[in-house]
């Protein structure tokens, strides 16, 4: 039985200050759902006032982080090594992510390098993956997403594949409101799980968790965690006030 898991990612949003505050009050509005798997993501500045934070024994939240480079080490200006996360307490760090993608130009080699560097550090790779509305309306959105798993998840054991987490997120659906129905989300995480299936074994297939990313909101959460193949939410601006948050990862808390 996988254990459904909520991520927040925050983005570039949140200073210190505003961080502590909403990572508490999360904390605090939590305690006593134990149903799903916190995880919060705040940007890299705030990472050790969080820490801090999470390392409470009353808190059950996981630190993640949103990026990482793929050496340990260098004359790497501006980069981040997965070595300085794991000495903050970063358990997860999302790769991949659209955002980078578009913005930054990752392809799927450097995402690749990046999962496995983190996976070597000890850190579980969250890994995005997710087709433009040009592709969609091309119907090429499992051609897409089918490379994009074949190739970020190359050279990557199925023992390794088993304890991450992969994230579907709909370039379309990320910060625009729009958000695939949950039998659109159904379709494609069902389309990777099988992916995973032909590539590393029904066993890691069954037990790597799936997140749907996009426009996530606490109005839409219980619908898409019905369906079988979903097993969490990343969650970008939802994850942002307290409240809100609290109220996806509570999804089935009646």
């Amino acid at each position: 039985m996988r254990r459904p898991m909520m991520a927040g990612n925050w983005k570039m949003y949140k200073d210190t200050s505003q961080a502590s505050h909403l990572a508490k009050r999360i904390s605090e509005l939590t305690k006593g759902l134990s149903e799903a798997e916190v995880v919060i993501c705040p940007p890299f500045t705030a990472l050790k006032t969080v820490s801090d934070i999470l390392s409470a024994p009353s808190v059950k939240i996981s630190l993640g982080a949103q990026n990482a480079y793929f050496e340990e080490e260098g004359a790497f200006t501006g980069e981040i090594s997965p070595l300085m996360l794991k000495d903050l307490g970063v358990k997860y760090c999302i790769v991949g992510h659209s955002e980078r993608r578009q913005f930054f130009g990752e392809t799927d080699e450097i995402v690749n390098k990046k999962a496995k560097a983190l996976l070597k550090a000890g850190i579980l790779p969250i890994f995005c993956v997710g087709e433009s509305e040009e592709q969609r309306k091309a119907n090429l959105t499992d051609k897409v997403i089918s490379e994009q798993v074949k190739r970020g998840l190359e050279g990557i054991s199925p023992d390794e594949i088993g304890m991450m987490v992969i994230a579907y997120e709909p370039i379309w659906a990320i910060g625009t409101g729009l958000t695939a129905t949950s039998d659109q989300a159904e379709a494609a995480i069902k389309m990777i799980r099988g992916e995973v299936e032909a590539a590393f074994g029904k066993e890691s297939s069954e037990a790597v968790r799936i997140l749907y990313g996009g426009s996530v909101k606490p109005e839409n959460i219980a619908e898409l965690m019905a369906k079988d193949n979903i097993d969490g939410a990343l969650v970008g601006g939802a994850s942002l006030k307290a409240e809100s948050f609290t109220s996806i990862i509570a999804f089935d808390e009646d």
